[in-house]
């Protein structure tokens, strides 16, 4: 079985090569996020964004739904609670 040692005090060049290596992933992250952000406007562009009135008229069709979905769920769950009531009486 062979036994790790722990590493050796730090040299200064091995702080200095470490340091060189973090602000080169900086300088490297920033050019990429000034692009990301710059095709993320452009994508923005291209979107259709929905009227006011095409925005209230799904607003209106979703409360609906909602309506007639929980109107539903509260039939069946009252006809069933009633059904197994019966059943163990």
């Amino acid at each position: 079985m062979q036994v790790r040692t722990l590493p050796g005090p730090l040299r200064k060049i091995d702080i200095l090569m470490a340091a060189q290596g973090q602000i080169s992933k900086v300088r490297e992250a920033v050019p990429r996020s000034v692009t990301f952000v710059q095709e993320v406007w452009a994508e923005l562009k291209k979107v259709h964004w929905p009227t006011r009135t095409e925005t209230y008229a799904a607003t209106v069709v979703v409360i609906v739904l909602v309506g007639i979905i929980a109107l539903y769920l509260g039939v069946v769950d009252f006809l069933l609670s009633q059904f197994v009531n019966f059943i163990l009486r």
